[in-house]
């Protein structure tokens, strides 16, 4: 019989492209799926995948009384259902999974996408920070199985709790390049298997439900939350000849709409909200230049590593990000970027101007994507996330 295994978010799932990929790859690996999400007023119907979804209910739908909710429901939720294994996505949902897989004696495993207590709306707020950090030192050292997004990272769990992680990075799957998106003449990578590209779900190639800006655009893609440098990317915006596009949501919003509004820019600062992921990747290939920008505040930033940053270079186009060690590395073995130390005001108005007036640069690190894409993809690291299981089970 086919292992089952429950993953766990605080996430709508329809937008998560992240746990889509995971949960794909291990139903296609023979695994028996459930993914585990939240359900707000505006979520939309989910969408048929190759494994389970479940949307639990909450009465609350932020801050700490969210959280205790919908911890609650989750434990319960998981202590009534047949699973063999059990996965936390971030420490957001590690205390449930905790406690039902120790009363149920049921291998666990962290995936851990940051340090979640490093980040800055975490470490910024102290009581909230005692409060995670006390559940990050409870359970982490009670799961021994793991992976997170680069070795940074890793190396840092391991020396504060001793557990030794995989490494799996969040990147996008290798499409074939079409006309549409790509030079034809480039090499062409693999194909997937049909839980990644059903012909009769896809939406590729078809226009945005709302039109995009004309021109060119750079995007913003992700969630819009503190620490993503809005307090100097939107106001940096007024010297940059060509308008910006915000894809996501998140507890920043209201900030940076009202930055907008402070500086005279709803002309030039569009607010999209959030986009299914067929139709972000046709915006994505669309822009000129994307942005991964991250605040040095709170080591999970510096230490992190973006999806988008992967999303942009499988959309051939460059993009402005921080000089930190992760992007550094990548950057070095394969220019697809522009990185600077300081996210400031001038250093991003210089910088996307670079990227818009500098048509020999934009077309060296465009080309450049198309080589890493072949590099840096998903059938690679999936590969890995397989073994993991593989071990789980052995």
């Amino acid at each position: 019989m086919k292992k089952r295994l429950f993953f766990t978010v605080t996430n709508e799932l329809v937008y998560d492209q992240r746990m889509i990929r995971i949960c794909g790859s291990l139903a296609a690996a023979g695994y028996d799926v459930t993914l585990v999400g939240r359900k707000n007023r505006s979520s939309p119907p989910l969408q048929q995948q190759p494994f389970r979804q479940r949307r639990l209910n909450t009465f609350l739908h932020r801050g700490k009384g969210f959280y205790i909710e919908y911890n609650l429901r989750l434990f319960l939720f998981l202590l009534t259902r047949r699973m063999d294994g059990i996965c936390a996505i971030d420490l957001d949902t590690i205390l449930p999974c905790w406690l039902v897989s120790r009363l149920r004696r049921l291998p666990r495993v962290y995936d851990a996408h940051e340090l979640f207590c490093e980040m800055q709306e975490v470490v910024s707020r102290p009581f909230i920070y005692k409060c995670w950090k006390a559940v990050e030192r409870l359970c982490v050292p009670d799961f021994p199985h793991g992976y997170t997004v680069n070795d940074l990272i890793a190396a840092e769990f391991r020396r504060l709790y001793g557990v030794d992680y995989a490494v799996i990075r969040n990147m996008p799957v290798l499409r074939p390049e079409t006309s549409a998106d790509m030079d034809a003449n480039a090499p062409t990578g693999p194909g997937r298997p049909p839980h990644f590209a059903d012909p009769a779900r896809s939406t590729e190639g078809l226009a945005p439900t709302q039109p995009l800006p004309p021109g060119r655009f750079i995007l913003y893609q992700g969630a819009v939350n503190e620490g993503r440098c809005f307090e100097t990317l939107i106001p940096a915006m007024q010297t940059v000849d060509a308008p910006l596009l915000i894809c996501g949501e998140g507890n920043f919003l209201p900030q940076a709409r009202a930055l907008v509004r402070q500086y005279g820019l709803q002309d030039k600062v569009i607010f999209r909200g959030m986009v299914r992921p067929e139709e972000l990747r046709t915006i994505t290939r669309s822009a000129y230049a994307g942005i991964t920008l991250f605040e040095r505040q709170g080591i999970s930033n510096y230490y992190s590593l973006a999806n988008r940053f992967f999303d942009y270079i499988h959309a051939g186009i460059p993009q402005l990000a921080v000089d930190y060690p992760a992007y550094r590395e990548i950057n070095n073995s394969c220019p697809i970027a522009v990185l600077i130390a300081e996210p400031g005001i001038p250093e991003i108005s210089a910088a996307l101007n670079m990227l818009l007036n500098n048509t020999e640069l934009h077309q060296t690190l465009l080309a450049n994507c198309k080589q890493a894409r072949l590099r840096y993809n998903w059938q690679e690291e999936e590969k890995k996330l397989v073994r993991v299981y593989q071990q789980l089970f052995n």
